[in-house]
């Protein structure tokens, strides 16, 4: 998860005390459908979110990560973890290497070209992005026009995500294309989930959700225990699935931090301890998730491959806590999680 803001977060507690109204919901703009891309005709897929920002290593400055630093990191995924399937979080700054990378180990790969608000940078990433998808074809299966854009900034760069879609449509790329976000955007913002104006627009719907943050935010519902967490992720995805029908959906992020071993977090309206952090909870709710998934044949990524040192500027103290395998060598790998149904 790609900086949750408190801003954004408070915004949507309020929406919700409004017990489903819509008052700030956008009405989905009539589009023709595109012609659609080429599908993956694959099983559902099992992936899970690299980033290789680990370490000292931030996206916000300094070093790019190297060819070398990812190499290792899918390495040591593919030996200590089920997964050859991941998402990337953007196309420039050194993350190319990653598509390459990911080609030679066999991995399949979800590609986010990022889109924030410089606009000459998004251009760039449009760029590299088409680039890439046509080099990588077979390894590249999914495309997005940015994750949580609307999360970040409300509906501020909805032009630069539809500038990106309609961008991927006219280099045909072949593969299927959407703009993730988070399962509240989808739902535009109501709790009677409805369409926004990106569902006539894209080719599959990603959504991310995640309790854990929802148990700190959120005045209205009671706490999302771990044993709870796989359930919590599937009603929301059917939520949307409702309001989207005949869209492939996928939870794009969903997860649960591995530490501080036994650290709760505390709901900001009640008081409350809400859920409890450490890498038995964390197996626990990866594996029930992808079971509930595989017997829908439903795909899913979890959040995140590897630890990021750089988070807990932006997300506290469990920010750092949420990868399958630490950040630091020799990368150690939480295994007690199962993928099988």
């Amino acid at each position: 998860m790609h900086i949750f803001t408190k801003q954004l977060l408070l915004l949507i507690v309020t929406l919700l005390a409004l017990h489903g109204q819509d008052v700030f919901a956008d009405k989905p703009t009539k589009m023709p459908n595109p012609a659609k891309p080429q599908q993956d005709t694959q099983a559902a897929l099992q992936c899970a979110a690299f980033s290789p920002y680990v370490g000292k290593l931030t996206p916000d400055y300094g070093a790019q990560p190297s060819k070398e630093l990812i190499g290792t990191l899918l390495d040591k995924l593919v030996k200590d973890t089920p997964f050859r399937c991941i998402m990337t979080y953007g196309v420039i700054n050194g993350l190319d290497v990653v598509f390459s990378a990911a080609e030679a180990r066999h991995i399949k790969v979800i590609a986010i070209i990022w889109i924030d608000k410089d606009v000459a940078v998004n251009s760039q990433s449009i760029a590299n992005g088409i680039q890439l998808a046509k080099t990588f074809e077979k390894t590249i299966i999914k495309l997005s026009c940015g994750s949580e854009v609307r999360t970040r900034n409300g509906y501020a760069f909805d032009g630069e995500i539809t500038r990106c879609i309609q961008a991927l449509r006219a280099a045909k790329v072949s593969q299927p294309i959407t703009t993730i976000d988070t399962w509240w955007e989808w739902c535009n913002r109501s709790l009677v989930c409805g369409q926004t104006s990106f569902s006539a627009q894209v080719d599959w719907i990603g959504i991310n959700i995640f309790p854990w943050w929802e148990n700190r935010f959120s005045g209205l519902h009671t706490c999302t225990t771990a044993a709870q967490a796989a359930d919590f992720h599937l009603e929301r995805l059917e939520e949307v699935q409702q309001a989207n029908p005949g869209k492939d959906i996928m939870i794009t992020e969903f997860g649960w931090p591995n530490g501080p071993d036994n650290g709760t977090e505390i709901n900001i309206k009640t008081g409350q301890h809400c859920g409890i952090a450490g890498p038995k909870n964390q197996a626990a709710v990866i594996s029930a998730t992808f079971a509930k998934l595989a017997r829908k044949n439903l795909s899913g990524v979890v959040f995140e491959a590897f630890s990021e040192d750089w988070k807990p500027s932006n997300e506290g103290n469990f920010g750092r806590f949420w990868g399958l395998c630490q950040g630091e060598p020799p990368y150690t790998c939480n295994k007690a999680f199962s993928l099988r149904k």
